[in-house]
């Protein structure tokens, strides 16, 4: 469902669209490839508009040119500047303003990666009481995501998107490899792949979500076993750098003082 929340937000990333459409459409890739995959992961990281790749373009821009002029007058006020330097500070600014959104939108797409990701074991889990207990595919997903509305919104949200998809008509297949698409996450994926599978040949549904629950939590378990037995490994550079000076401080300290005065006495 789509609250005035997210109402108020696709307004205002189409005015901003319409405000920087000019220079968006100027700065936009040619290659096909790169388009996609920036669109993909603005997708994947929250910003759903269909705007957002000319708003993410036309902001590069924007804070490229922004902040060089921004470093080109400060640099006015110093006057010890030389130009080669000036050319520097001029450069790096740029560059901070090219790169900038790209590293917020790989963070944003992390945050959002792990917040799907910490919410799927509960969802799935609820996923399977419902499917047992008599509900279908499209209200088992709705009731899911009703439940973990509070602790895990993004996962609510795209379980409702699934919900709501198929209530408009789209088939169930379609409407699971969107959420496969949209989410990104592997986890999800092989989950959307057995269910795909299941209703291509018919078995049930039920059955199939109580397997993958089982593997799902064999495999983090085998992910928490392995996460385990590295701790012993990455225990031993802070031994190394902190634990073992002290002790040799400790150990040898009193012997090289007793040592020290021993040669100070012969003097």
């Amino acid at each position: 469902m789509i609250n005035a929340s997210e109402s108020n937000k696709g307004a205002l990333s189409l005015k901003i669209a319409t405000a920087v459409g000019p220079v968006a459409a100027f700065i936009l890739p040619k290659e096909d490839l790169e388009r996609d995959k920036v669109k993909t992961d603005l997708y994947r990281a929250g910003y759903h508009s269909p705007q957002a790749l000319q708003v993410f373009y036309a902001l590069k821009a924007v804070l490229t040119v922004g902040l060089a002029v921004v470093a080109l007058l400060v640099s006015r006020f110093v006057p010890s500047v030389s130009s080669q330097t000036l050319m520097l500070y001029v450069a790096i600014a740029a560059a901070v303003g090219l790169l900038a959104p790209n590293y917020v939108l790989s963070k944003s797409l992390e945050r959002r990666l792990r917040m799907l990701r910490n919410g799927f074991p509960d969802a799935l889990d609820l996923l399977v009481v419902c499917v047992e207990s008599g509900l279908g595919l499209g209200p088992a997903l709705q009731r899911v995501a009703d439940e973990i509305s509070v602790s895990h919104p993004e996962l609510s949200l795209e379980l409702a998107t699934v919900n709501a998809e198929m209530r408009a008509g789209v088939q169930r297949e379609k409407a699971l490899k969107n959420l496969s698409e949209r989410t990104g996450l592997p986890d999800i994926r092989g989950l959307v792949g057995l269910l795909v599978q299941s209703m291509r040949f018919g078995t049930s549904v039920a059955d199939a979500l109580r397997i993958y629950a089982e593997e799902f939590r064999d495999k983090r378990m085998q992910a928490a076993e392995e996460q385990a037995a590295k701790i012993g490994t990455k225990m031993i550079f802070p031994l190394v750098l902190f634990m073992f000076p002290v002790f040799f401080v400790v150990a040898v300290g009193p012997a090289a003082l007793r040592i020290i005065d021993a040669f100070g006495t012969l003097g």
